[in-house]
């Protein structure tokens, strides 16, 4: 224990750990065990500086330590029962009050009650839950994601199936079997209904009945959001969305609006895949039972920020999830966008996220909970290693546009069609590497523009994808 306390005080306080000089204010010290139970565990040292992190030991410790026990299991609900220890540091007697993630939460000062007494840790503070995050702890006791909850006032017509046809056409028929294995139905009370995280994904009115299920970008110029100079509102399907967000930033990104500025060699200023590993995981993560506040996308002259509400789940610290500890908030959403091929593999994001950064030269990314939501800052590159890679990736679209429109020379194919002719079995990396540059350059038109989303939509090319191609390949455009 001497050993563990001497390291424990060189460390800042935050969200698993607090310093008491004493217990004079013993409220505080009750929020902050009833936050560490609610949140993810922690200690708190009594008998030090909260500056200097000098010990300075607890008079009568042996009656400090009888008091507090009493104090802590008269004044919290459900009944806790932390380890109370105590040890010596530099010849100063110390009380070390050590509580687990609990079982029983949520927890609540009893003089409160629930709806006000109820606390949850971020960073070094303690926060009131909300009723909606009180629910969110109960229910991550139960295993039960919100998304998984039925919504038996709606029905199937409820959900745009359309959607979701394009989104799997091929990949697997979707019956009413099919529906009830990802959970977009569940039975309730004798009937079939729509789950939240259907509603989520597809829903006909879904920002009816979650009004923040949308997502605003904005880009910004400067270091802060004094001066704004382009944002939009995306209302797309979740696992649409991820593209529609990507294309926003490339749009701000890419010096040179048509194909040839790739031929002279301009180049990303974003790191794109870190981009589109953070904004899936923001909108696979993000507690849609939250109010207040959309998923947020901020592009800043050297940074871009991406927000989602709601802090990490119960037993998870920023250190976990940065070396890959996974946990699913919303199941319903998760399984989709895993069938989607839009996450590769549980909690392998994160690490990914930051090989990647490092091999990019970038500054560390920056993952943190503020206020009741979670923001991932990605840098931007400002080095010569960053620059090389994304000049290397520039190369690999210039050949990536030259296959699709090869591809597309003969007569207009569907999305699968082309796939299969380009040997690419990931529908993510055909759309997002291949379709939607071409698309974005006036190189590529689709048969039915009237209707993007159309199961039988065709692409072809353009009259001046034509005469690129045949003229002059793309790598001589200009």
């Amino acid at each position: 224990m001497a050993m563990n306390i001497a390291d424990l005080l060189r460390r800042e306080e935050g969200k698993t750990l607090e310093f008491k000089r004493d217990v004079s204010s013993p409220k505080n010290l009750l929020k902050t065990l009833v936050a560490f139970a609610n949140t993810a565990g922690g200690r708190v040292i009594v008998g030090v500086d909260d500056r200097s992190r000098l010990p300075v030991g607890v008079e009568d410790p042996l009656d400090e330590e009888e008091r507090l026990c009493s104090l802590i299991a008269d004044s919290i609900r459900p009944r806790l029962v932390p380890n109370v220890e105590m040890t010596t540091v530099d010849g100063q007697t110390l009380l070390v009050i050590e509580v687990f993630l609990s079982g029983s939460r949520p927890h609540w000062l009893q003089d409160e009650g629930p709806e006000r007494g109820a606390y949850v840790r971020l960073g070094s503070t303690n926060r009131l839950a909300d009723r909606e995050l009180f629910a969110e702890l109960g229910r991550s006791v139960e295993g039960v994601a919100f998304d998984e909850l039925p919504m038996p006032e709606l029905s199937v017509a409820d959900l745009d199936l359309a959607v979701l046809e394009e989104l799997f056409h091929d990949r697997r028929d979707l019956g009413e079997r099919e529906l009830l294995t990802l959970r977009l139905l569940t039975n309730e009370q004798g009937r079939r209904v729509p789950t939240k995280g259907a509603v989520l994904l597809v829903g006909k009115e879904r920002e009816r009945h979650f009004p923040d299920a949308w997502v605003q970008c904005g880009r910004f110029i400067g270091r802060d959001k004094a001066d704004i100079f382009d944002h939009i509102e995306l209302h797309d399907p979740l696992p649409q969305a991820v593209e529609s967000i990507l294309l926003f930033l490339k749009k701000h990104a890419m010096r040179g609006a048509d194909f040839s500025a790739i031929r002279r060699r301009d180049r990303w200023s974003i790191p794109l895949g870190i981009l589109r590993e953070v904004v899936i995981n923001a909108l696979v993560h993000a507690d849609y039972s939250q109010k207040g506040a959309p998923i947020r996308v901020a592009f800043f002259d050297d940074r871009i920020e991406v927000e989602n509400p709601g802090i990490l789940l119960p037993g998870l610290t920023l250190d976990d999830i940065r070396q890959g500890l996974s946990k699913i908030r919303n199941h319903v959403i998760a399984r989709v966008f895993r069938e989607l091929n839009l996450i590769e593999q549980w909690g392998s994001g994160i690490p990914r996220m930051f090989r990647e950064a490092e091999e990019l030269g970038l500054p560390e990314l920056q993952i943190a909970e503020i206020g009741m939501r979670m923001r991932v800052t990605v840098p931007l590159p400002e080095n010569i290693a960053a620059l090389k890679a994304t000049e290397q990736a520039t190369e690999q679209a210039t050949e990536q546009v030259r296959r699709i429109l090869n591809c597309l020379k003969s007569k207009p194919l569907s999305v699968r069609e082309a796939m299969d002719i380009l040997g690419l079995h990931h529908r993510p990396t055909f759309l997002y590497n291949y379709l939607h540059p071409v698309l974005d350059t006036g190189l590529v038109e689709r048969t039915q523009p009237e209707s993007p989303r159309s199961p039988k939509q065709k692409y072809r090319l353009t009259a001046r994808g034509k005469k690129l191609l045949f003229e002059g390949d793309p790598a001589g455009a200009g």
